[in-house]
């Protein structure tokens, strides 16, 4: 990846040469293919188009890719572990090496600083070499029946043909995280990426292609019709997995239509993080982890610090603190040199935003900084941190997606523990404190499928990310994470024999 210094300018040139380089229309069968239709894809920063892209008939291409994923199968299942390990590790430092195509991309269809963008693409990339290397160590076993004169062996064959449905928020890394590990096991893929941000995905294709993934291996259908895609390709009996990232609405109703046949499935869906300062926490550490976990990614992330719950004995110094820290970050376009937070991905998001503070104050909150949406053009919102939030705020159960930063102050560690609770999600939860075993306690308590403490951010190629209750089914990263995309198969024979 380029150094800082050595990244290219972001110019108007390099804008527009970037924008007539990548792909625009769906990949199927190892070829970009016509569309007659198109869509826009939005600079949320400017509002102005940067590119139409085809719009795919979901039906007709959607089957399409399903075919081609499904006449790929059977070869690159009994493809060598160690080629399917070479080829992913050939994707991954191909990644890097157009890390500033890549970075800029993400910027403008998505809008999150570059600087964010480029640590994207760190990310994402590592899922291709993290499943490189566990290609060729796929699980197994090999035992004796403990009842009989017999042994038991244990291997794994790749589920087959794998749906994986991307959203627009981080849109290489979540792409990354669930072809790495389909790849990985053998198995084919029909990528859906986010009509808001599919651009990113089309050049991972293209960069796919190029390191050597044989044709129809991996699909990309872009279409605004993800529901007639979806349902289409889950009533078909080939179909044997789906992967989705995005909302538990959506989830719920993508595992009704996993239901009739019976799909394996992948579920990282909503979340509602708490953020607990305890009474022992070092302010320094709280703030410095505070600030990435709420406004990381714009604050559009399932993973986002969504409640701070902070101990009163801390709460006059972490807040003033806090404020403090959010009043330095920098509004702007993302590709701006020095901008630390971009706008939001389209107009409706700030419009929630707007509605999620209002009712705050409604409630009783005060807006302690920010609290308003900027100027166009460009879908702008200011970083906010709201005080003396009541539990009845919208705020404290809905998933924010955004800039905001509500506080609420409580007297006693275990109704913090029981507010953090109260939410039918669990995927992601912070605590900050420097007694061991406070923080223990409180950690044994969170029903949450991934905990930060005292630091502000935790996703890892390496670590299994998924949550529980309504935040999702499985597990994305790590060797777990493989494990999704195998199914175990056992064999049975008498001993010698």
């Amino acid at each position: 990846m380029s150094a800082d210094s050595k990244r290219p300018a972001v110019t108007e040139e390099r804008i527009a040469d970037l924008l007539g380089r990548i792909p625009t229309t769906s990949f199927v069968g190892g070829e970009f293919i016509e569309a007659g239709r198109t869509f826009p894809v939005e600079n949320p920063a400017t509002e102005e188009t940067l590119v139409e892209v085809g719009d795919a008939d979901a039906a007709e291409v959607g089957t399409a890719a399903l075919d081609a994923a499904v006449a790929a199968q059977r070869d690159w299942a009994a493809t060598a572990p160690r080629t399917r390990s070479d080829i992913l590790r050939r994707a991954y430092d191909l990644l890097l090496e157009r890390a500033d195509d890549f970075a800029l991309l993400m910027t403008l269809e998505m809008g999150k600083p570059l600087e964010e963008a480029y640590g994207e693409v760190t990310y994402g990339a590592e899922f291709f070499r993290w499943y490189s290397e566990e290609a060729v160590r796929l699980p197994g076993g090999y035992g004796r029946a403990p009842s009989a004169d017999h042994t038991i062996t244990v291997g794994m064959r790749p589920v087959g043909p794998v749906l994986a449905i991307t959203p627009w928020n981080f849109p290489l890394s979540m792409g990354t995280r669930k072809v790495g590990p389909a790849l990985a096991a053998g198995c084919t893929v029909v990528v859906k990426p986010a009509g808001l941000t599919p651009l990113s995905m089309l050049l991972l294709m293209q960069t796919l292609k190029d390191a050597g993934v044989p044709d129809g291996v991996v699909n990309c259908v872009v279409t605004k019709d993800s529901g007639a895609l979806s349902s289409t390709l889950m009533a078909d009996p080939r179909l044997r997995k789906v992967s989705f990232t995005g909302s538990t609405a959506v989830g719920k109703e993508l595992l009704k239509l996993a239901a009739d046949g019976v799909l394996k499935s992948s579920m990282e869906l909503g979340g509602n993080a708490p953020f607990l300062v305890l009474p022992s926490a070092d302010i320094d550490t709280a703030v410095e982890a505070a600030m990435p976990a709420k406004f990381r990614n714009n604050g559009e992330a399932c993973t986002a610090a969504n409640r701070f719950y902070v101990h009163a004995s801390v709460a006059e110094e972490f807040t003033r603190r806090l404020v403090e820290e959010t009043k330095h970050l920098v509004v702007g376009p993302g590709v701006e040199d020095g901008t630390t937070m971009g706008p939001m991905v389209e107009a409706k998001a700030v419009d929630k935003i707007e509605e999620l503070v209002q009712d705050a104050v409604d409630c009783g909150a005060s807006v302690l900084t920010g609290g308003a949406r900027v100027d166009g053009p460009g879908h702008f919102f200011q970083p906010t941190v709201l005080g003396d939030v009541p539990r009845s705020a919208r705020v404290n159960r809905e998933e924010i997606f955004g800039p905001i930063a509500p506080i609420i102050v409580m007297d006693d560690v275990e109704e913090m523990i029981e507010a953090a609770n109260d939410t039918e999600f669990g995927l992601m939860s912070y605590v900050i404190g420097e007694d061991p075993a406070e923080v223990d306690a409180v950690v044994q308590s969170i029903e949450s499928g991934m905990l930060a403490i005292n630091v502000g951010v935790a996703s890892d190629a390496a670590a299994p990310f998924g949550g529980v209750k309504q935040s999702g089914l499985g597990r994305e990263g790590s060797a777990r994470g493989l494990e999704e995309y195998l199914e175990p198969f056992y064999m049975r024979r008498p001993v010698g024999r």
